[in-house]
């Protein structure tokens, strides 16, 4: 029996539940306001690099920029991934817990993305919910671990639990080797990483007064 590391209750089943719904048309509607407004979206929202004289940072883009997207690729399986691990851990979580946890994974990338900037050097956005995917992808590892996923490129079918090592370990290592220019491979470990502190801070005993 899969046991998650917080409580978690049945509820009704939805096709798309509730936040779910709400982010993917947030979203939709800030990627088209990318095509109609790049320059605007990409300096105001995404996130900069902080400290630097020169760049726009702004407290509020460790949020934002997990709604803009490269291009419609980066948006489709960013969304996809939403989607797809999302669902059930919605409908177990409650609306309002799902959203604090991904909100949390968001802004915990971006800032590992932030350290990681401020020590490579260079001026550059970060845009992307990949973050927050990858938080929900962790808490999907954890709560069904046993549960048969499918890779995309290879299609290989492997347990909950090794799929979220496997992405894990390969996020490190792209990291490590520079070998993805261009991705955020850090900031995706730190959507992991505040993801499950909070799973953890959530699982902890309540002490009664």
């Amino acid at each position: 029996m899969n046991t998650p590391i917080y409580n978690m209750r049945p509820r009704r089943q939805s096709a798309i539940p509730n936040v779910i719904f709400a982010l993917l048309i947030a979203n939709g509607i800030v990627f088209a306001l990318q095509q109609l407004n790049p320059r605007f979206m990409l300096i105001n929202f995404a996130l900069w690099p902080f400290g630097e004289p020169q760049s726009p940072f702004a407290p509020w883009q460790l949020i934002t920029y997990g709604f803009l997207h490269g291009d419609m690729t980066h948006i489709f399986f960013n969304m996809f991934g939403l989607w797809m691990f999302g669902r059930e851990l919605e409908q177990m979580m409650g609306s309002q817990r799902f959203l604090i946890y991904f909100l949390t994974c968001v802004a915990g990338a971006g800032a590992i993305q932030l350290i990681v900037a401020a020590t490579q050097g260079g001026i550059y956005p970060t845009v992307g919910a990949s973050g927050g995917v990858f938080g929900i992808l962790l808490a999907y590892g954890l709560t069904f671990p046993n549960r048969t996923v499918m890779l995309i490129f290879p299609p290989i079918p492997m347990k909950a639990k090794y799929f979220v090592l496997f992405y894990g370990l390969l996020e490190l290592y792209l990291g490590v080797s520079g070998n993805a220019p261009g991705v955020a491979n850090f900031a995706h470990l730190g959507g992991m990483l505040f993801g499950f502190v909070l799973l953890r801070y959530w699982a902890r005993p309540r002490r009664r007064g």
